[in-house]
């Protein structure tokens, strides 16, 4: 009846008078562990009446062992690797999934961990502690994409909390929560110069107030059905993008488009915009609209991406951040604009930087304004 399953354990106790279900459960453990003699055996101390293993023929005693290698060969598939990587979530949850079908100590001899052993693990919980969730939330809210430095910073500016950046990391490496590695890549020199000007920025990426430097430069998109080119603006006091556009072609009105869109509204007199020498730049259509627009133009050094450091380092972070983190695989032209879009909001108003104080671009000119 109980192997048929259409009976419960309460209408086979109604069946035949039995009061306790664990007696129903007794009776199923011996079935499963080849023990059947034993359902023949009297009420009473069993194990001293009938017959015990020693005393089975031997061919019975091979059908018991190749039962009991079949059961241990079932266990052991839900075990990964070897037995090093048993760690004491993987026995609770292995112990959990086969408790109903085979007893605790046949799971634990299976596996080779002392039945003890496994309901001390089974009595701690192994969740993650207080502080761990806590930097598994920052991390979270971030998209996995900070490093320990910068969440050891936000616990202390955000939760007041005091920790060694080494055990923010170990944490970080136990739940495999760090941020991926940038991707190192070679710096192209685009295009024949025209209109060069003077290096009036010499590495200096320090601005004391909004609109006083601001660095430009474009970069591949090859993530989609066709190579895309981004253009974009940063502003240097709080690194904010002030502007960005996205063209299928890198000719000179990508430049124009996306300085228009930066100028819109602000106060750009005496501004200097900092650029390589690539032809859009060097162009005398964008110096004339720079210099319309009350703009200082400069210039990197011949093949020095150093000089226009900033920007290079934010065009490699959004490929690192929001399209290298993903499987290899083609995205629709789309796609690619609406991860683009969707990072550029994610820079300017939710992702931390240290220099600001952990805050934003966007809540570091507010605050500072």
């Amino acid at each position: 009846m109980k192997l048929s399953k259409k009976y419960t354990n309460k209408q086979i106790m109604d069946e035949f008078g039995i009061r306790n279900k664990s007696q129903i459960m007794t009776w199923m453990r011996w079935y499963r562990q080849g023990e059947e003699h034993r359902l023949s055996q009297p009420v009473g101390k069993q194990y001293s009446y009938g017959k015990g293993p020693e005393e089975l023929s031997e061919i019975d005693q091979l059908k018991r062992q190749v039962k009991h290698l079949e059961i241990k060969n079932e266990i052991l598939k839900k075990v990964p690797g070897n037995r090093k990587e048993l760690v004491p979530e993987v026995v609770i949850e292995l112990v959990e999934s086969f408790k109903e079908v085979y007893t605790v100590s046949m799971i634990c001899d299976c596996v080779g961990v002392p039945r003890s052993t496994y309901y001390r693990w089974a009595r701690k919980s192994w969740r993650p502690a207080e502080l761990e969730q806590q930097i598994i939330d920052i991390c979270k809210s971030l998209k996995y994409r900070v490093g320990h430095r910068m969440v050891k910073k936000i616990l202390k500016e955000d939760y007041n909390i005091s920790m060694n950046r080494i055990t923010v990391q170990k944490i970080m490496q136990k739940y495999k929560i760090q941020c991926r590695v940038k991707p190192k890549r070679k710096s192209n020199i685009a295009g024949e110069s025209k209109c060069v000007v003077p290096n009036l920025l010499e590495q200096n990426f320090k601005a004391e107030r909004p609109n006083q430097k601001w660095v430009t430069d474009i970069t591949y998109l090859f993530f989609g059905e066709s190579m895309m080119y981004l253009s974009t603006i940063m502003d240097l006091y709080s690194n904010e993008i002030v502007a960005y556009r996205v063209s299928h072609t890198q000719e000179v009105e990508l430049v124009l488009e996306t300085l228009k869109a930066a100028c819109n509204g602000r106060e750009t007199k005496g501004l200097i915009l900092h650029s390589d020498q690539g032809s859009q730049y060097t162009s005398y259509a964008f110096q004339e609209l720079a210099e319309e627009k009350g703009i200082i133009t400069s210039m990197s050094r011949k093949g020095n991406c150093f000089d226009n450091a900033v920007i290079e380092s934010f065009h490699s972070t959004i490929k690192s951040e929001e399209f290298y983190t993903h499987q290899k695989a083609r995205l629709t032209n789309s796609i690619v604009l609406e991860k683009v879009e969707s990072y550029m909001y994610y820079y300017n108003y939710i992702r931390p930087f240290s220099k600001l104080n952990c805050l934003s671009p966007v809540q570091f000119r507010a605050k500072a304004a």
